[in-house]
């Protein structure tokens, strides 16, 4: 760094330390302003304030900047948590240079001039790095979110003692299916059911793709001694199924769920007889 380079650094350090409660008010405002009202202004003020201090030090010492990016990373992952755009996540780091700008301005020195070209670079730096930070937290959450909404979009009931269902909703691709066979596998093995049932009334369209998957979690179950049926076999997804010659092989299929309920029901050894106008099961028990 050359002579004049290193006045000016100097002398941005004084600054930062002579008029830290002025800089600090200056650099609060700007952060509210590009924020709104949402924010939480006593956690705001608190996270300047390390921040600064944080700042401060890696100039005085041998420039170590980890506890700044620390701080920094945490800022970003509280705002991709709260909902703040990256711009707003930025300009709270950027808001500094600004704040500083009018103390250097005032002070009026070459020195001050020069540092503050220095000190931008500094800040400009941390700006990227809090994006960067940002990004990947937001990636994070979003990657949580997708796998807590597979979880929930694949319940496995139970429909009665050793039969449970998969009632599946929406498509159906490779990880979802993954999700499905370890759900469906893992309740098999809870409740050591010996038929389930997978219903694809909610599925929009059976494809090639789609059918290899049906197909991949049957054969998981059965490696399990589970036989499966799949119903909510719809007039255009049969014609599709037709059309595409998809074979199911000796896979039972059903139309709606209560058929397969019923065939599953007549499996287990379970009779359904009809009184008055409801129908009743009834465990039939060998001799």
């Amino acid at each position: 760094m050359s002579v004049p380079a290193d006045a000016g650094r100097r002398r941005i350090e004084a600054l930062l330390q002579e008029h830290e409660d002025r800089v600090l008010k200056r650099w609060l405002e700007i952060a509210i302003s590009a924020t709104g009202s949402q924010v939480d202004r006593g956690g705001l003020v608190d996270q300047l304030r390390d921040l600064y201090q944080a700042l401060r030090q890696s100039f005085e010492g041998s420039g170590d900047l980890s506890d700044l990016h620390g701080l920094l990373a945490e800022l970003s992952r509280d705002r991709a948590r709260q909902g703040f755009t990256p711009t707003e996540t930025a300009i709270v780091v950027f808001g500094l240079k600004e704040a500083l700008y009018e103390t250097a301005e005032e002070d009026g020195s070459p020195d001050a001039l020069r540092g503050f070209i220095w000190f931008s670079r500094v800040i400009d730096d941390l700006g990227l790095f809090t994006v960067e930070s940002y990004a990947a937290a937001r990636e994070k959450i979003i990657i949580d979110q997708a796998e807590q909404l597979l979880e929930l979009s694949t319940p496995v009931v139970k429909l009665w003692e050793g039969i449970v269902a998969v009632p599946l909703v929406g498509t159906l691709d490779s990880a979802r299916t993954q999700v499905v066979m370890e759900k469906l596998l893992q309740t098999l093995v809870d409740t050591g059911s010996e038929h389930a049932v997978i219903d694809i009334t909610g599925v929009p369209a059976v494809d090639t793709e789609v059918a290899q998957h049906l197909l991949k979690t049957v054969v998981a179950a059965r490696l399990m001694g589970a036989e499966c049926v799949i119903s909510g076999i719809r007039p255009q997804i049969a014609h599709t199924i037709v059309t595409l010659g998809i074979e199911f092989g000796d896979i039972v299929t059903k139309a709606t769920l209560a058929d397969a309920l019923a065939h599953t029901l007549r499996a287990s050894g379970v009779k359904v007889v009809n009184g008055g106008q409801s129908r009743i099961a009834v465990r039939t028990v060998e001799a």
